[in-house]
């Protein structure tokens, strides 16, 4: 093998490793950038729709206050404004489930929000529940607070798989780092091998030949150098182990 071809084998074997260690990094920040944007399309919807949802009763609750206080008018304009935002938010969670159990709890939030919604559907103003706190109290907000509980829960559910999430993708970020990490110390390992090879296969021949020709030139000591390699060297030793034989022979000659 020609001294050419081992040094360019050399080359391709290290930019093989680094190919490779390039590939395997691209792929994990791929999967990481994937995973993120499952993140964002899935578990931040649902908490959006939550937030929704919590949003909506809680103007419900206002707004079943002024009705208490005998204002029809705008309580049931909240109310009405109210109940649309918590449907709309509910069919978005619906149409976005993504972890166990998340659907049978939406159930349980629809069963606890139409008992809360069975208490203000009925008139209020000009009934004997105008101004009763105490029917309230004991009703109206117990149903609210369970209602809002089972959303928290919900939320809840979806921060804890969030946070999941973002420790596997800090793992898979980490995973990302071992091929660039490997590629060093590869690349490391591989020089130091290839630049030994170089030396003793190369560059400590031609200082040897350096060295015999010119003890031949001063003290005539005869050119035996050996070659271990079948290449460049070894024929460039033989050509000039010839040469000297052949000032040898022509200085014997005279």
């Amino acid at each position: 093998m020609g001294i050419r071809t081992k040094i360019l084998g050399g080359f391709l074997v290290l930019s093989l490793m680094l190919l490779i260690a390039g590939g395997w990094s691209i792929y994990e920040l791929n999967s990481v950038g994937f995973s993120v944007q499952n993140i964002l399309d899935d578990n931040y919807k649902s908490i959006h729709a939550a937030k929704g949802m919590k949003e909506a009763i809680e103007r419900e609750d206002s707004a079943i206050l002024l009705l208490l206080l005998g204002r029809w008018e705008k309580g049931r304009s909240i109310l009405n404004h109210a109940d649309s935002l918590f449907e709309d938010s509910f069919n978005l969670a619906s149409r976005n489930i993504t972890i166990t159990g998340e659907k049978e709890h939406l159930e349980l939030i629809r069963s606890k929000y139409d008992e809360h919604k069975k208490l203000w559907k009925r008139p209020i103003v000009d009934t004997d529940r105008e101004g009763n706190l105490d029917w309230y109290f004991t009703e109206v907000h117990k149903t609210f607070l369970s209602v809002n509980e089972a959303i928290d829960e919900l939320i809840t559910m979806n921060d804890n798989i969030m946070y999941q999430t973002a420790t596997d993708l800090k793992n898979r970020s980490d995973n990302a780092v071992i091929p660039g990490i490997v590629a060093i110390i590869s690349s490391l390992v591989f020089t130091f091998i290839f630049t030994y090879f170089i030396n003793y296969y190369i560059v400590s021949p031609i200082i040897n030949i350096t060295d015999r020709i010119e003890k031949f030139k001063s003290k005539r000591i005869p050119f035996d150098v050996k070659i271990e390699t079948n290449d460049e060297i070894y024929n460039l030793a033989e050509a000039i182990e010839h040469l000297c034989s052949s000032v040898n022979n022509q200085e014997v000659k005279q």
